[in-house]
């Protein structure tokens, strides 16, 4: 084929000077709080559009004077409106973006047929540590008002899911599998959320989510002095006795043993009573008796006093010995 007879490349169209913006907002944060650079940017765009009518940030924008129009134009109709003046459009979106626009506008760019105005993705807000909490606690809120089974439930009735979870994420931590430990840690959060939201609507004594996250922070602070305050602690056992100390004054606790819950596995529970008395300069050894029950506290507590978790210790043990039923079983791999 010579020269003559080769087609002519397809010119590409006249080369637009405008510049479209998407910019992405986060609904996890204030409304309104957009960074310095994203308010000079909407004050100065030619025009601003939001596909979304009840984007969080819309009362706001307006409100500061900023025209949004509520459109949903698609990638080739948003170059076309550059073409003409070099125009700058923001197209509003939230922190997750619009596959729909982005999608698009890498289509026509990489087609090379189309000259394309500049393109800039400007985060306009983002999340602070801890901002997909908010959306747990939206999920949540909806839960209980919308599902039968979640809309029916009392403290009472989850409390066993509370002390399931906490086992299973136990559990993860020993087996060392990430991917678990962070599922059961979300199944924790989980349970924490749900009472907190059950607890919003008693009649009596309601409180929220941020009533505990509250708590919490008063009394971290309180008693991490040597972090927060002028106090010093050069080693764990000193923060852990002013903490035990702490405590009892908070309480207002006669002995040592307040507050420890008798509930426990049995071998934890004893662990914990020889960590307080041991805490408090006490020496109490074992009560004088025969039987296992005697036999297994002695135990808890000389593991307690070596440093040992009784329980995690028991619970090595019985795996190992799963292992060895199932070897006899001619399971083993």
């Amino acid at each position: 084929m010579n020269a003559e007879n080769t087609p002519a490349a397809e010119p590409a169209e006249k080369a637009p000077t405008g510049r479209i913006v998407l910019l992405t907002t986060s609904h996890r944060v204030a409304p309104g709080l957009l960074s310095w650079q994203a308010w000079q940017l909407l004050h100065a765009a030619d025009e601003v559009l939001c596909a979304d009518a009840a984007h969080p940030q819309l009362p706001y924008l307006r409100e500061a004077g900023i025209a949004v129009k509520e459109a949903a134009p698609t990638a080739r109709e948003l170059v076309d409106a550059c073409a003409d003046g070099g125009r700058t459009l923001v197209v509003l979106t939230t922190a997750e973006g619009d596959r729909r626009l982005t999608d698009g506008l890498a289509t026509l760019a990489g087609s090379g047929r189309v000259a394309m105005p500049d393109l800039e993705l400007l985060p306009a807000s983002y999340d602070l540590p801890g901002a997909r909490l908010l959306d747990l606690v939206q999920v949540m809120d909806r839960i209980r008002r919308e599902c039968p089974w979640s809309s029916r439930q009392t403290h009472k009735g989850l409390a066993k899911y509370a002390i399931e979870e906490a086992y299973e994420l136990v559990e993860a931590i020993e087996d060392g599998d990430r991917d678990e430990l962070r599922e059961e840690l979300g199944d924790v959060l989980l349970q924490v959320v749900f009472h907190a939201r059950i607890a919003e609507e008693d009649a009596e004594a309601p409180f929220s989510v941020d009533d505990v996250a509250g708590g919490i922070v008063e009394k971290l602070i309180h008693r991490h002095p040597h972090v927060f305050g002028d106090d010093t602690a050069l080693t764990p056992e000193d923060v852990k006795e002013h903490w035990q100390r702490t405590k009892a004054v908070e309480k207002q606790r006669e002995s040592v043993t307040d507050g420890v819950p008798l509930t426990q596995p049995g071998l934890a529970l004893a662990a914990k009573l020889g960590s307080r008395a041991r805490t408090a300069g006490l020496t109490v050894p074992p009560p004088p008796g025969e039987g296992i029950g005697y036999d297994l506290l002695t135990l808890a507590l000389r593991a307690e006093a070596d440093g040992t978790d009784p329980e995690a210790a028991l619970r090595a043990a019985a795996r190992t010995y799963r292992d060895a039923i199932r070897a006899a079983e001619g399971l083993d791999q």
